[in-house]
């Protein structure tokens, strides 16, 4: 393989783990605004339940205090979702990253080898050609 396509696999291999990394960071920042929107609304949650308590009379903040709890686990579930969702994705990221990857360092490989070739062959021609014309043999 010519150093031309081994520079050239080797750029692929690097964009391949530059994506990876892209899809890494992007995920880790994906759950940390996870993480923080869950904080925030858990945050808000509190104040809210607080002013609600105050406002409520006694038998109505049982009521309020159940439908809060059902939106808190709806709320977990939704972001346990999300997570699990910018996971797999990340994961076929990557996958396609390097199938890409590979797929094109193949195809370098080969269009640098058919390359050679031609070059060989114009290099005969070419020879050939000057020596006619030259009226070398």
């Amino acid at each position: 393989m010519s150093e031309k396509s081994k520079n050239l696999e080797e750029n692929l291999k690097q964009t391949a783990g530059s994506i990876s990394k892209d899809a890494k960071e992007t995920l880790e920042n994906t759950k940390q605004k996870a993480n923080e929107f869950i904080e925030d609304a858990k945050e808000v949650f509190e104040d809210t339940k607080g002013k609600v308590n105050e406002l409520l009379s006694d038998e109505n903040i049982d009521k309020v205090k159940h439908k809060a709890e059902e939106y808190s686990e709806i709320a977990k579930q939704k972001t346990t979702e999300f997570t699990d969702d910018a996971k797999e994705t990340y994961e076929d990221l990557k996958e396609k990253g390097s199938e890409l990857a590979g797929d094109a360092a193949e195809h370098l490989a080969d269009f640098a080898e058919d390359a050679k070739e031609e070059l060989q062959e114009m290099k005969e021609k070419s020879k050939s050609f000057l020596q006619r014309l030259f009226g070398k043999s």
